[in-house]
Formats: C-alpha cells, structure tokens, sequence
C-alpha cells in the first residue's frame, strides 16, 4: 500500500452499526424527511411522539422546530423542557445526551463522527456527545465527537467545541475557548 496518500478505496467501516435493522433505518429515513427536515411541518408534539415510537428516550416539553435532521432516534436522549431550533443537525451515529433545559439554537450541529485524516483509508472515528443541563449551544455552532459540555456552559454563535466545556463557561471560537463565566441571576 503506498503511505502518504488517502486511498478511499480501501475505506472500510464494516465495524459499524447504527444498532438497528435496515428495516428500522429506512423507514426512519422517510419520517426523518417528511416531518422533521421538511419546514412545513411545525407540528412539535408529533416530533416528539415519532421520536418516542423510533426509540428516542424525550421528556416533557421538548420543542422540536422544523428543519431538524436527526441521524438515528434510538441512539438519542433529551431531557425536559429543551429546544432544538431550526435547521438543527444532530449527526448521531453513537449515543447523544441532551439534558434538561437545554437549547440548541438555528444551525446548531451535534457531530459524533469524523475521520482519521493520518490513515491512509480514513476510517472513521466515533464518540458521545453530552450536553448537561442548562447547555446552550448557539446559533451555527458545532460540538464534536465525544465533547461533554458541562452543564449551564455556553457555546456563542459560529463556534466549534471540539474538547469538553467546563460548566457555567461561556465559549468562543474555532476551537472553542473559555471567555467569561456564566452567570445566572
């Protein structure tokens, strides 16, 4: 195999599995399309009961805003009284925890998978996100795979937490660094 050049090709992620039938990820395919990414669709309550039936673990109070894309509802956890805004991408190929009174604003993007740009077949590397309690993640902002965001922490508008976020912490930037502390009155 020549070294120092991707060859995707070989690119092999036969290891993976998204812990359902193929059955269950097609029709998830469709619902995801028809009710959740379509913006016609501002029917939060029945979000919330398609969720449930696909095997998502949701409390009480969610709103669910159109434009929402959700990769795999059985590999998700949200808790009471948390927004997802629109155009809300959760790229869930491994678990995802959102907490109680969380907010994820316009554009925000939950990405548990990338690839290992040193191998050559750039395999793909996977890890939990968790969003505690209180998180909010701004508008068109990215949290990575395996970032826990503690809970109350802040990640502002247009940045990527690409490493944990202590709690009651407002973040900024690409990556993501500590501003100030959160405070709540």
């Amino acid at each position: 195999m020549e070294s120092g050049k991707v060859r995707l090709d070989l690119y092999n992620n036969s290891w993976y599995s998204p812990k359902a039938g193929k059955l269950k990820q097609i029709l998830w395919y469709f619902i995801n399309v028809l009710f959740f990414i379509n913006p016609f669709n501002p029917a939060s309550s029945l979000k919330v009961l398609l969720l449930k039936f696909f095997g998502c673990k949701i409390g009480n109070g969610v709103t669910i805003k159109p434009g929402v894309s959700i990769k795999y509802p059985w590999l998700l956890e949200i808790g009471n009284h948390t927004w997802i805004g629109e155009n809300v991408w959760i790229d869930n190929l491994v678990l995802v925890k959102i907490g109680n009174n969380c907010c994820i604003s316009q554009g925000g993007m939950l990405l548990t998978g990338n690839h290992n740009y040193k191998s050559v077949t750039f395999d793909l590397m996977i890890g939990e996100i968790i969003l505690e309690d209180g998180t909010w993640i701004g508008a068109l902002s990215l949290v990575g795979p395996g970032v826990n965001c503690g809970t109350h922490s802040v990640l502002s508008v247009n940045s990527v937490a690409s490493s944990n976020l202590e709690p009651y912490t407002v973040y900024r930037g690409n990556p993501a660094i500590a501003i100030k502390a959160r405070v709540i009155s």
